[in-house]
């Protein structure tokens, strides 16, 4: 990710087609090591390509990325008649578990931070 980050900023300067030694530098500046081999491989990847195109296609490639949550809603949809009436319930009774689990582990240390 770095080193998309310093081709995106060598870009947004100016420069067009940034070189190995413009990546190392703008890398050095902040302090960070540079892998030969990775930069040459980002820079035979992205060469010759305009980065708003790039952009607009990594946009469309992850468009039909899903969503990490809705992927667990639609996997503990309907079980029964009721569909997802009974899974609103028994998350709130884990919550107030965990609640009551918190207050009698202070409970157990036998002062708080506050007397």
């Amino acid at each position: 990710m770095k080193l998309v980050a310093a081709y995106l900023l060598a870009v947004l300067g100016g420069n067009e087609c940034p070189t190995a030694g413009d990546l190392k530098k703008i890398l050095g500046s902040v302090g960070a090591e540079a892998d030969d081999d990775m930069i040459e491989l980002l820079l035979s990847q992205v060469g010759g390509h305009d980065i708003t195109e790039l952009i607009a296609s990594g946009r469309e490639k992850l468009a039909s990325v899903p969503a990490g949550g809705a992927v667990a809603v639609a996997s503990a949809g309907p079980t029964g008649g009721s569909g997802g009436a009974d899974a609103a319930p028994a998350a709130e009774a884990k919550k107030e578990e965990k609640v009551e689990e918190k207050e009698e582990s202070d409970e157990d240390m036998g002062f708080s931070l506050f007397d």
